[in-house]
Formats: C-alpha cells, structure tokens, sequence
C-alpha cells in the first residue's frame, strides 16, 4: 500500500473506481475485497469498512449506474427513439455499471439509493414507451415492457458479440434503424 494513496481524501470513491475497472476487465463475480484494496492502492479493510461486503460494494456500484443511466436517459428528452438510442450508448460506454444494474442477485436490490435511481430510469422509459404507444390505456405496460425488451435485448446482444456480423462499430448506428422501424407509427 503506498502512504499517498491511501490519504488521498477518498476511500470510497477510490474502491469504487477500482471496482467498475475490475468489473470492466473480468466481470462482477471473478475479484474480491482484498484484490480491490490493492488495485486502489489502500488497506484491505478499506472496502469492507466502507461497504461492508462485495454485495455492498456491488449494491453503490448499481445505485451509481442507475444514478448515471437515469441521467442518460433524461438528457435524452422524451422521444423513445433517441431514448432507445441513449439507453444503448450508455450500455457500451459504461458496460461495468451495466453489467451490474441488470443482475439483481449481485446486490441489495431493496436498497434506496438503487431504488430511487431505477425509478427515475424507469418512469423516463415508461413515458418514452407511451410516446410510440399512445392509445394504450394508463397502467398498462405492454408498451413499455415492449420497448424496453428491445433496447436491451439489442445492448446485451451487441455486448456479447451475438449479432451478425457487417453492423459495422458503431452500436447506436446499428441500432437506429431496429428501434425506427420497431416504434415507428403505422397507420
């Protein structure tokens, strides 16, 4: 452990960072407490003091990803394309977050940081959704369960290298005529 890094000011943070590289590199179930200790260059009870346990080092990387996704998808506006679109770029740009926030087993899904963060990513899709599906009555989820099935149906897919081959590097490009001809208006 080098003496600066561990009075660099944050602890926490610094697991963190060490975490969503770890996660990046291997997954969420291959490194332990210990081996983010040493890659954050701090003591190895820095992360259990801090988080307990890797589900609750797990459960404020879900909370940050969902924090960070609701963002993305809010930035995006309210039309489901570019909210499809959004939701697919932040998949591949923060693949570790992603990894994570769909695998609920990992972490303490009751938890209300994670809570508040999905239901804000939550209520942007359902209204995105409900934009391609106006006629369908309140309460009903068909739309957005439709929606949202497709957008992440395509980032796992992208993810893991299971789409055809020739869509080119660039997911979201890929994406866009899937999720316009999907959602768009028939008449």
């Amino acid at each position: 452990m080098r003496d600066d890094a561990y009075h660099h000011g944050d602890l926490r943070r610094a697991v963190m960072a060490a975490a969503v590289d770890a996660i990046a590199e291997s997954g969420p179930a291959t490194w332990s407490l210990r081996e983010l200790a040493r890659r954050a260059g701090v003591s190895h009870a820095a992360p259990a003091h801090h988080f307990g346990d890797k589900a609750g080092l797990l459960t404020a990387v879900a909370a940050e990803g969902y924090a960070r996704f609701a963002d993305a998808l809010e930035s995006a506006g309210g039309d489901f394309y570019e909210v499809g679109l959004a939701y697919i770029r932040f998949a591949v740009d923060h693949r570790a977050y992603f990894e994570v926030m769909f695998r609920p087993e990992l972490y303490r899904a009751d938890d209300p940081e994670v809570a508040a963060a999905r239901t804000r990513a939550d209520a942007v899709l359902v209204r995105g959704a409900r934009s391609v599906a106006p006629d369908r009555p309140a309460g009903d989820l068909t739309a957005p369960i439709a929606a949202w099935s497709i957008v992440h149906g395509f980032a796992e897919l992208w993810l893991r290298g299971a789409l055809p081959a020739g869509l080119g590097d660039d997911p979201v490009a890929a994406a866009e005529p899937v999720i316009r001809l999907l959602f768009e208006k028939r008449h």
